[in-house]
């Protein structure tokens, strides 16, 4: 008798008969031919990725960091605008960070939800951080480290997001009726409804154009990288990313597909595919990359570069895995760095609470951070 899923019901046979179409979620080992496969299921990795047209928008200084304010355009779309942090009496280059800003179904702002600008922190933005970041900008902190940290609103956040009236036109009325049903307090969370529903929508077309969402946010993640890449103040031989929830997803796929990253840190967004079915299956569209679970699991991708170091921080409460899923991903991710000679490149930390990177995990991944690029 076949197992049986809440999720699917009648349809719970469906699962068995997938896997007598092929294999899923196969072992895929780290190495170039992963890389190769991931990079065919991603799309969006074969055309140029410089940045273009960059502009330096302003500069500040302010609580012991230098910033400024960048943008550039990736070929598409709106500019993308981002931070440079750094520490304010820096002289020579230092290591670099992307720090990737989360999903959290907030998309109308990206690189303030994890960094200030010159301007203060926004009230709805202080309170969202009390969550997820223990009440403090974490890309400021971690420059006053001793780091040039790059913060950039990715594609449909912030800067790079499709303005409200265009996702409305191109949902359709059925699901302007549903958002009838979800009353909005002001534009900042009447944005963020439609945009949970317009990622849908977003996917679908990526789906026509050859891609993927994950794709086309790791395509632009790249781009973002490769600006920190040509600045004078980088040590380009020590460069890092970094990210919470769907940040952690970028992080993965960052590191997976940009030789330049040295070290990773992925924060809650770290489970096998197998034990999402039956539960949390409201992940955002970056975390299935079409097709890729006939080529090897998400735990493959981030050990894709191993024994480059890696870090995994997991919250053993999250409610959006399960512990038995977070727990063999860890050993699919140990085994591999394992099998490649150096076990201890990879490290996976254990934390207590619900879904977060809260100030003791922020310090732990920072000094982590320090060791492997300084």
């Amino acid at each position: 008798m076949s197992e049986q899923y809440r999720h699917l019901g009648v349809f719970s046979d469906w699962v068995a008969a997938a896997k007598r179409q092929q294999s899923l979620y196969p072992v895929a080992k780290p190495g170039s031919q992963t890389r190769t496969l991931l990079c065919e299921a991603l799309g969006f990795c074969h055309g140029d990725e410089s940045p273009m047209g960059v502009k330096i928008e302003s500069k500040w200084e302010k609580d012991g960091v230098m910033g400024e304010e960048i943008s550039w355009w990736v070929g598409f779309g709106p500019r993308t605008h981002a931070y440079v942090l750094k520490p304010a009496n820096a002289k020579a280059p230092l290591p670099g960070i992307v720090a990737l800003h989360d999903h959290s179904d907030f998309k109308y702002f990206g690189k303030e939800k994890i960094a200030d600008g010159p301007q203060g922190t926004l009230l709805v933005l202080s309170e969202f951080r009390k969550g997820p970041y223990g009440g403090r900008a974490y890309a400021n902190a971690l420059a006053r480290e001793g780091f040039v940290v790059l913060v950039h609103d990715v594609f449909l956040w912030g800067s790079r997001r499709f303005p409200l009236e265009t996702m409305l036109e191109m949902m359709g009325s059925k699901t302007t009726d549903l958002l009838k049903l979800r009353p909005a307090s002001d534009e900042i969370e009447e944005y963020n409804n439609a945009a949970y529903f317009h990622e849908h929508w977003v996917s679908k077309y990526c789906n026509i154009l050859g891609t993927n969402m994950a794709g086309v946010v790791s395509f632009e993640d790249r781009v973002a990288l490769n600006y920190l890449l040509s600045r004078a103040d980088v040590d380009t031989e020590h460069v890092g990313c970094v990210g919470l929830s769907g940040g952690g997803n970028r992080a993965a796929l960052l590191n997976a597909t940009h030789e330049s990253v040295q070290a990773t840190v992925i924060i809650g967004l770290m489970t096998t595919y197998s034990a999402l079915l039956d539960h949390n299956m409201s992940h955002t569209w970056m975390l299935f990359p079409f097709g890729w679970a006939r080529h090897g699991d998400w735990p493959d991708i981030a050990a894709s570069r191993a024994p480059l170091p890696l870090l995994v921080q997991y919250d053993i409460h999250d409610h959006l895995f399960t512990e038995d899923g977070m727990r063999e991903a860890h050993m699919r991710l140990h085994e591999h760095y394992w099998n490649m000679g150096k076990p201890d490149a990879y490290t996976g930390q254990f934390y207590p609470g619900p879904h977060k990177f809260d100030l003791e995990m922020q310090s732990a991944a920072f000094d982590w951070l320090k060791e492997q690029l300084k």
